[in-house]
């Protein structure tokens, strides 16, 4: 289906930021459904849990996230990961900062033009922790509250930084 995946906003990150923001100002409203490319993301600490919220205007949805992921691991059987009345979508556990210890991912996002309903998310990500094992994560999150959302905003706890990262907002085209 060429040209079914529209631009709409990229951020690429060279140097050292707390957050990345995609949307805000660049969202367009037109989709049903968007999807979130990450590559080469990388944290300036060790031992890292990246984050996710979502916004409405410059209103941040800070309360009654929940998310539920299957974590693939090579070293042992598989896990569950799991959080309810969150303050955010915590996602790449413990996440590393040498060389390679970096994270990719794609994300889909539904509802988020419409105030009447839950926004939520799935996500496929991949990422080197920083005992330098790989482990892929399947997931997905809603925020319970209805509230239409025209920014997801990644970060790091702690307020670390990231040091690289390319992230792509993209529209479904129908």
């Amino acid at each position: 289906m060429a040209g079914s995946l529209i631009k709409i906003d990229e951020e690429i990150v060279t140097s050292a930021v707390a957050t990345v923001e995609l949307g805000g100002t660049n969202w367009d409203s037109s989709y049903d459904v968007y999807m979130v490319k990450m590559n080469n993301v990388q944290c300036a600490t060790d031992n890292k849990d990246m984050r996710i919220q979502l916004k409405n205007g410059v209103t941040t949805l800070n309360t009654d996230y929940d998310r539920a992921s299957k974590d693939l691991r090579p070293d042992t059987t598989f896990s569950n990961n799991s959080s309810n009345n969150a303050s955010r979508f915590d996602i790449n556990n413990a996440t590393g900062n040498g060389t390679a210890e970096t994270g990719q991912g794609i994300f889909y996002l539904f509802n988020f033009n419409n105030a009447s309903e839950y926004s939520f998310i799935t996500y496929e990500t991949n990422y080197i922790t920083y005992t330098n094992l790989m482990i892929g994560q399947q997931g997905s999150g809603v925020v319970k509250q209805a509230s239409a959302c025209d920014t997801i905003v990644f970060y790091w706890e702690s307020a670390a930084n990231f040091t690289s990262a390319t992230y792509t907002l993209y529209g479904l085209a129908k």
